[in-house]
């Protein structure tokens, strides 16, 4: 199979300023836009705990929901092609970041997806096909901590 180059070109504009610029690490606000082609814009800031807006969305909640998205996504393809109806996906991802003078960085990921699949439909392939999910994710592919999978299967009502 061809190897394919996809590029994603995103601005990220600073709305921070209030005044001073940063004079002082207290002095500035960390909110940001970032936006992508058409898109709608998304309101940007750092985590409550480093003077962010907690309001909106920060650099580790969006790397949390990146990795959820990417192994639901290729989850819902690998269903598709396996027969097996997905009729609801609901995901509880959390991700640990610890942070210290040295060094800040993610220690692991661990998504909880809840997935109802059609009555009749194979439970234990659902299952396991979480696995391939995951070896397909790009996102889980490219990072350098362990990103787990803890799913639940549940089997949709018997139509009438």
């Amino acid at each position: 199979m061809a190897q394919h180059e996809h590029t994603y070109q995103v601005n990220i504009e600073w709305t921070g300023n209030k005044g001073t610029g940063t004079s002082a690490y207290r002095a500035y606000g960390r909110d940001h836009t970032i936006r992508s082609g058409t898109k709608p814009d998304i309101a940007g800031s750092s985590d409550a705990a480093f003077l962010g807006d907690a309001s909106r969305w920060n650099p580790e909640d969006l790397l949390v929901a990146s990795a959820s998205a990417c192994h639901k996504l290729w989850y819902l393809h690998l269903c598709a092609d396996a027969g097996i109806a997905v009729l609801a996906y609901e995901d509880e991802a959390v991700g640990t970041m610890v942070d210290s003078p040295q060094l800040g960085r993610f220690t692991q990921i661990v998504l909880r997806p809840h997935v109802t699949i059609r009555a009749g439909d194979n439970a234990m392939l659902a299952h396991e096909l979480h696995h391939a999910a995951h070896a397909r994710c790009y996102i889980a592919n490219s990072v350098n901590f362990p990103i787990e999978c803890e799913p639940t299967i549940h089997l949709g009502v018997q139509p009438a």
